[in-house]
């Protein structure tokens, strides 16, 4: 299963990893992805997106 949300499409980031002497390594930083319980088409289905997509969803729906 991909690290990759399916409503933003946010996927996982790169960087370096930084010791106290400063050497870098490559490392990884992945999506906060979370299971949620969201509402498609009439039924109610167990999705895995990311937290920041479920509080824009949340929100966006509160002040409709």
């Amino acid at each position: 299963m991909a690290r990759i949300c399916p409503v933003s499409g946010k996927g996982p980031k790169s960087g370096n990893r930084r010791s106290h002497s400063l050497r870098a390594t490559r490392r990884r930083w992945g999506v906060n992805l979370q299971k949620f319980q969201v509402e498609v088409d009439g039924e109610v289905r167990t999705v895995r997106m990311s937290a920041r997509a479920y509080r824009t969803l949340n929100r966006t729906a509160k002040n409709k």
